[in-house]
């Protein structure tokens, strides 16, 4: 994932850095770095940054390229653990039931990373309201304390050998984990109305978005690293929901930009009733 976030990061920071006003003014977002005519006491150029203060032309659609999200991914777990039965944690002999404990995440470790490709803004009323709409990848790491471990299929362990399983399941695992996460990517596109107080300004003022998405799960995995196995990743189907719906919002203030969203439904199908959220930073231009 971290070669992937590097190449689309890489790719939308070339795309959003584009030359105007001639060959000496190059703007990146809203800064603008302009190379004056006057020259210091070595003979260069002066070169200066600036933020753009210039209202922009407004448009009735307006699109803004290569969106980045940087946050942290979270659950609610509502899981009645009493309740749940055996049929997908496999419990170790001895052991106390499974329970939320087994789920806590090391919170400053479960990171949130999200590349929108683009994200566009509709005008409804006078620029001030307008519906706002995307296409992007969500990133989630789960990080856990426990020593969990996902399999999509295989033998049930702490049996005999004869026990194969075609479902997917969760258990306990025999050794302790320096890193065990699971990572959940989505195909997200999100829906928004959108307030903006100077809608002729870039990053000026307050604004406020709220409204749905809808992602598609394209890739579940369970990454590991132990003294005993080394590096280990596990692909598969952990009964997981390929769709997932949520209630997302931004607030902007100045130039700075504030993103959450929550899933009401489990992002498990069945047994478990885990309900993810994400916080962060957004690097936009509106």
């Amino acid at each position: 994932m971290k070669r992937l976030t590097l190449l689309l990061a890489t790719a939308f920071f070339c795309l959003a850095v584009s030359a105007q006003k001639g060959k000496d003014t190059i703007r990146i977002g809203n800064m603008v770095i302009v190379k004056e005519g006057k020259t210091n006491s070595g003979g260069d150029k002066v070169v200066k940054m600036k933020r753009d203060q210039a209202p922009r032309k407004l448009r009735n659609v307006s699109t803004n390229w290569g969106v980045l999200d940087l946050g942290f991914s979270n659950y609610d777990d509502k899981t009645n653990y009493a309740a749940l039965g055996g049929s997908y944690l496999v419990n170790r002999p001895g052991y106390p039931a499974f329970g939320k404990s087994d789920f806590k995440l090391r919170a400053g470790k479960s990171i949130n990373v999200n590349i929108w490709i683009f994200m566009q803004r509709v005008n409804l009323i006078k620029h001030h309201v307008n519906l706002k709409y995307g296409l992007g990848l969500e990133l989630n790491n789960y990080r856990y304390k426990s020593t969990i471990s996902y399999r999509e299929n295989g033998v049930e362990p702490y049996s005999n050998g004869s026990v194969v399983r075609t479902d997917p399941f969760i258990f306990r695992d025999s050794i302790s984990f320096s890193k065990n996460k699971l990572a959940a990517d989505y195909i997200t596109i999100p829906f928004m109305l959108n307030f903006t107080s100077h809608p002729a300004y870039n990053n000026r003022g307050v604004n406020i978005s709220f409204g749905v998405s809808a992602g598609y799960l394209y890739s579940q995995r369970n990454k590991q690293k132990s003294a005993e196995r080394g590096k280990k990743l596990n692909k598969g189907d952990y009964d997981m929901e390929r769709l997932k719906l949520s209630y997302v919002a931004e607030l902007g203030i100045g130039p700075i930009h504030l993103y959450g969203s929550f899933s009401p439904k489990s992002m498990y199908e069945r047994s478990l009733d885990i309900r993810p959220y994400t916080v962060g930073l957004r690097f936009s231009n509106w």
